[in-house]
């Protein structure tokens, strides 16, 4: 990184901190501090919403995603339209009913405070795992590529995060959040249209697409019924569906940004806002990724993406051996340079050449089974690396092909988007903590200004539960899919709560309290299974409490007759 980098990249967080820091000063009371008092525009809700959910993995992961398998990730976002249809023609109508600070006080109203407490406590475990690996992404990614401190990046991010967290509750968060939104889709556009600049000059994004489709980067939908097949058409329709009207709908880190709004109406907006133009971005953020492919069939690139791995297997004694195979691969890369840009000029005069795609899928082949044989020997130097490197890709590009600014423009950007997403999470765990566990239980009647210390105290301890998590979590898999596939574990339960408080009115709260604690041990055990696609825990989750507690209502009320009778 050049001083211009480091200029951009400091100014850009610096300004984020004090805006939202000094803009909002100290909120008065809780209303204020959780809720912003219900003072929110629509289009401003949209923007929150979409930060929230936009963290530092969506951009560190997606591109690596869509270089590595393509766009068929975009499937697993299908769902969310008709998601946000539903929540907001059925909840939240029913929040500003019930003028809530949390979702799950929703449920009290209709069922008791056990069911309340049960969906609060699934959402603290499942969002006190994920805040630690939104800190953790861009900290472990930034410090192997940069040369940083881990601890001393978590830490950074973390206690960032906190100032105007603490300070301003929800309005300094969805005041940063335009901020951030603004620096993150500036340093995309940038980034996609420097990609185009940096093919050669023959290539034109059509041709570039060609090359794309013709390494299988380009398949949007997969109609397939085999329910191991992680992103298909259907699991995002149905699964995606029903992990978004979760996450959406029932989820305090989203709930609590539309919420804030000026009414009923102008938070629904908000939600359709946000359902028309999340598949479009997230469908660029992917076209991104692939296109960072098809630049790498034109330039240098690594034979594994993480440099930890890299540098460790080249100081063993299998180094010989890792470089036998990067010589193979820079072989391999030099030909399909050749062939992409002979295909390219086919392309150019409208002739698709099957001989020259056949080629060069063949090549393509050949480099997967090649970055395979390198992740053997990576293993062989350390068993305990973590060989995915797909979280590495779009950094690696990042920091070695883009000019000077840039960089620190998208650094600034993955941190950003870190920040916006931890701070949602913060305030939400804050506020669940508090509102729905705190003051719930209290038996003695305290102030407001009692509640709105304890809320910056509860929002100051969940940030060190989230930067001691960061310091130990350990990386594995895809971290896009590792956030689901959490999510899908505890999603389908509280979906299932709240799906049987609004449409099933003859079911009550015995039966629902034991319904999801059935159906929470259900899910461990089909997820320890791996018997389907992570997608599908949320539909079956869902149908399970909706089930169970439909049958344990009805021998409830049976039991009860033959009582009586």
């Amino acid at each position: 990184m050049q001083t211009i980098d480091w200029i951009v990249l400091s100014c850009t967080l610096l300004f984020i901190v004090l805006y939202g820091t000094i803009k909002t000063k100290r909120s008065k009371n809780v209303n204020e501090y959780i809720l912003a008092n219900k003072e929110t525009p629509g289009w401003a809700v949209a923007l929150s919403v979409m930060a929230t959910q936009a963290s530092a993995i969506t951009f560190l992961s997606i591109p690596g995603q869509a270089y590595h398998d393509g766009m068929s990730f975009i499937q697993f976002y299908f769902g969310l339209p008709l998601a946000m249809i539903v929540i907001c023609i059925f909840f939240i109508p029913r929040y500003y009913k019930y003028n809530v600070f949390t979702a799950y006080e929703f449920l009290e109203r209709r069922f008791d405070v056990r069911i309340r407490s049960l969906a609060a406590v699934l959402f603290l475990i499942q969002r006190g795992i994920v805040i630690g690996l939104t800190i953790y992404a861009p900290a472990i990614i930034l410090s192997t590529l940069l040369g940083w401190d881990l601890k001393t990046l978590i830490i950074i991010i973390g206690v960032s995060v906190l100032v105007y967290t603490v300070t301003g509750g929800s309005k300094a968060i969805i005041l940063t959040q335009k901020q951030q939104v603004f620096v993150i889709l500036t340093g995309l556009i940038l980034t996609f249209f420097i990609i185009i600049n940096s093919f050669p000059d023959d290539l034109s994004l059509v041709d570039a697409l060609g090359i794309a489709a013709a390494n299988d980067k380009m398949k949007i939908v997969d109609f397939s019924f085999d329910p191991t097949v992680r992103y298909t058409f259907w699991n995002g329709i149905a699964g995606g569906f029903f992990l978004m009207l979760a996450y959406f709908g029932t989820d305090q880190t989203q709930v609590g940004r539309y919420i804030t709004a000026k009414s009923v109406s102008e938070s629904q907006k908000g939600l359709i806002i946000n359902g028309l133009l999340k598949v479009p971005m997230q469908f660029f953020i992917l076209l991104t990724g692939v296109l960072v492919f098809v630049f790498f069939q034109f330039h240098s690139a690594p034979l594994h993406f993480n440099p930890t791995n890299t540098n460790a297997v080249h100081a063993s004694i299998y180094h010989k051996e890792y470089q036998t195979v990067e010589r193979e691969l820079h072989e391999v890369l030099e030909d399909k340079k050749e062939v992409s840009m002979l295909y390219t000029g086919q392309l150019y005069q409208d002739y698709n050449n099957p001989i020259l795609q056949e080629k060069m899928v063949s090549l393509s082949s050949k480099e997967r089974e090649l970055r395979e044989q390198a992740k053997e020997i990576i293993l062989k130097a350390n068993p305990k690396a973590e060989v995915n490197d797909k979280d590495y890709v779009f950094i690696y590009f990042i920091v070695n092909y883009l000019p000077k600014g840039l960089i620190g423009l998208l650094l600034a950007v993955i941190l950003c988007a870190a920040m916006a997403a931890s701070a949602s999470e913060l305030n939400a765990l804050a506020a669940t903590t508090a509102i729905d566990l705190y003051k719930r239980n209290l038996k003695t009647e305290k102030t407001e200004k009692h509640y709105l210390k304890a809320t910056r105290i509860f929002t100051v301890l969940w940030g060190a539960v989230a930067i001691l998590t960061a310091c130990v979590v350990n990386l594995f898999e895809n971290l896009i899919q590792l956030v689901n596939i959490v999510g899908s574990v505890f999603y389908g339960t509280v979906l299932g709560i709240f799906l049987v408080a609004i449409f099933v009115k003859s079911v009550q709260a015995n039966a629902v309290f034991w319904a999801a604690l059935l159906t929470q041990l259900s899910i461990f055990y089909l997820y320890y299974l791996d018997l389907m696609s992570f997608l599908w825990l949320n539909f079956i989750g869902a149908s399970f409490v909706v089930l169970f507690s439909y049958i344990i209502q009805k021998a409830l009320l049976l039991k009860g007759i033959k009582r009586a009778s």
